[in-house]
């Protein structure tokens, strides 16, 4: 088995479940241990972090960052899955401008309420919905308060069934193809994705991703190295302290230590490193800084 740790950026291809990226990537690096930082649909395509190794539990401070997309929805079709994967259940054409799109979408920038499609991972009543929507069943699911930091209209193609094209910078937990939903019924009808690209986690661009083939050619040449992100350059969104000798000893068994830092804490969390390697993760709690996360 490897003992590869860090981080490996994928850029998923239309049609790969995120459970089935990571399948893949277990053979690839050799390891059971992976996983990811936020599902994206099969439909989808774009950026997927992995935690390999260790590095695992370090994903939640990369879950939790801000997540852009690039989308395309088509208004006045609706489908059960809300994307172009669905059964067409609703069509009807809708007559609405470029104005009008714009309106009803700034009603949904800051935190908003959503509710999860059935065709997701969400679970309620301990049972997964897509498991449900698969035996033909659906269930009220609770609304869910997500956050849209930005909402952008790029472009707007009329016609009976407008075609909208919209950057999406969002929380944890936003469904776009919900979001696109929503602002169909805003405006008197139904809407759904017909694509949809992730192209940023936090500080991490898809830019800098490589498809899966790439990750088995780099493993056939020796060269896999070069699809593993080190932990500390997966997280530079978190400030840095710098410590030595006994210091780094203490870390690595998990001791309380004072912060011996100017540096401001990105939601009270910090890289704590020595020689340019990640030792920890530590969490600011009055004079004291305690640990989150301990790598060694």
């Amino acid at each position: 088995m490897s003992d590869a740790t860090g981080f490996a950026l994928v850029d998923k291809e239309q049609g790969w479940t995120s459970h089935d990226v990571v399948a893949k990537a277990r053979g690839v690096f050799a390891t059971r241990k992976i996983g990811h930082a936020g599902t994206l649909d099969p439909m989808a395509t774009g950026l997927l972090v992995l935690g390999l190794g260790r590095a695992t539990r370090l994903l939640r401070f990369i879950t939790d960052q801000p997540k852009e997309y690039r989308a395309v929805a088509c208004l006045g079709v609706g489908t059960d899955t809300l994307d172009a994967d669905g059964k067409e259940v609703y069509r009807r054409e809708m007559a609405v401008g470029r104005g009008d799109v714009a309106t009803a979408m700034s009603g949904f920038v800051g935190s908003i309420q959503q509710t999860p499609p059935m065709v997701s991972a969400v679970k309620v009543g301990g049972r997964r919905l897509h498991e449900l929507a698969r035996r033909g069943e659906e269930v009220e699911r609770p609304p869910r308060t997500v956050r849209v930091d930005r909402l952008d209209l790029e472009n707007f193609e009329p016609g009976p069934f407008p075609k909208v094209s919209i950057r999406v910078v969002g929380g944890s937990g936003l469904y776009v193809r919900v979001l696109a939903d929503d602002i169909g019924r805003a405006l008197g009808g139904r809407a759904h994705l017909t694509a949809l690209r992730r192209v940023r986690n936090g500080l991490l661009r898809v830019d800098g991703a490589r498809r899966i083939g790439h990750l088995v050619a780099l493993r056939t040449e020796s060269r896999l190295g070069e699809g593993v992100l080190p932990p500390a350059e997966g997280l530079t969104h978190l400030p840095r302290v710098e410590v030595m000798g006994a210091l780094a000893r203490a870390v690595c068994n998990g001791r309380y230590i004072a912060p011996g830092t100017d540096a401001e804490p990105a939601g009270g969390l910090v890289r704590v490193m020595s020689r340019g390697r990640l030792l920890a993760v530590y969490r600011s709690r009055g004079d004291e800084l305690v640990p989150e996360v301990v790598l060694g």
